[in-house]
């Protein structure tokens, strides 16, 4: 999960590498190309559990629209809001989208762990985003009023739609089908709807080779190989807690923003970096109980293999 999230943290400092590439073309690209990726790869073994697809179809095709929606939100609200708050938003709010989805759908109490760590967490992206929408942060200059509260209510629409594809990713791996059959369902049928929105503006993708780097990357790395150890993780442990972990991505967003883009960083800004990583820091770190045993509303893990044969399948001994 972490390194997943590392991965993704490189996407809005390499979208600025391709400044006449728009905000769609560049989502539709990533997300539509990769999920594509993911389904040929694991193509035979969405052929064989083909059967449990259809049975969860409801849960597959959640996932493949809010797969369709998320980067088309979260890119266009780092165009309009800069790559910091776009990321600190639709990143940094998801944890709380995620618990509400577990809370209500699947009625799963939260931990306080988990809570603990969800608020650092949300305090460090709340400084980052306070850090950066006060113009302190951006080499080229404050967006408008108007283009930075657009901004965010577009981070707002791609948190909750990665918390509805990373539950619905979850709720097809617990209910016995391998992740990589899983994933490569949801983000295949994502990546089909997003074929005709690359298809009307991915024109200047093509127009140089920069540009096609750019799309290439971004479709390989952080959204190909990001996802499939962001579906690895999802094997072993709940939406929830997988979008917590990814509040990494926010904070290496940040760090690349300020090294790479020429955005600044106030102090503000580096705390709640520091609050960030703390929060990483409370929901990974080993505890007495958790060494011996594995309560159930905290994890999922060996309930089924990461990419193994769903037959495996068994619960942790409460």
């Amino acid at each position: 999960m972490l390194a997943a999230s590392v991965l993704w943290g490189t996407t809005g400092t390499a979208a600025t590498f391709a400044p006449d590439v728009g905000p769609l073309a560049i989502g539709a690209a990533a997300m539509g190309l990769g999920g594509l990726l993911q389904a040929l790869a694991a193509a035979g073994r969405i052929a064989r559990h083909a059967p449990r697809l259809r049975e969860r179809r409801g849960s597959v095709l959640l996932g493949a629209a809010s797969v369709a929606v998320y980067p088309l939100a979260f890119y266009s609200s780092m165009h309009l809001a800069g790559v910091a708050v776009g990321t600190v938003v639709s990143i940094g709010t998801a944890p709380l989208a995620s618990a509400l989805i577990e809370r209500f759908l699947d009625r799963r109490r939260l931990t306080r762990r988990w809570t603990a760590a969800a608020a650092l967490g949300l305090l460090g992206t709340v400084l980052l985003c306070v850090a950066e929408a006060t113009g302190a942060g951006a080499g080229t200059g404050p967006a408008s009023p108007a283009a930075t509260l657009l901004g965010v209510g577009l981070g707002l629409i791609a948190a909750v739609t990665y918390a509805l594809y990373s539950w619905a990713a979850h709720r097809l791996i617990t209910r016995r089908i391998p992740s990589r059959a899983a994933m490569g369902a949801v983000f295949g049928l994502g990546g089909l709807l997003l074929l005709p929105v690359l298809l009307a503006t991915g024109a200047p993708l093509v127009s140089s080779w920069s540009n096609a780097a750019v799309g290439t990357y971004m479709a390989l790395v952080p959204m190909f190989a990001g996802y499939l150890l962001f579906g690895w993780g999802l094997a072993h442990v709940p939406a929830s807690t997988a979008t917590t972990l990814s509040l990494l991505e926010p904070a290496v967003a940040a760090v690349l923003a300020v090294l790479v883009v020429g955005e600044r960083l106030p102090a503000a800004g580096w705390a709640g970096i520091a609050l960030v990583v703390a929060c990483l820091a409370v929901l990974t770190s080993p505890t007495p109980a958790g060494r011996r045993r594995q309560r159930p509303d905290e994890s999922v893990r060996g309930d089924v293999p990461a990419d193994g044969d769903p037959a495996a399948l068994h619960r942790t001994p409460t």
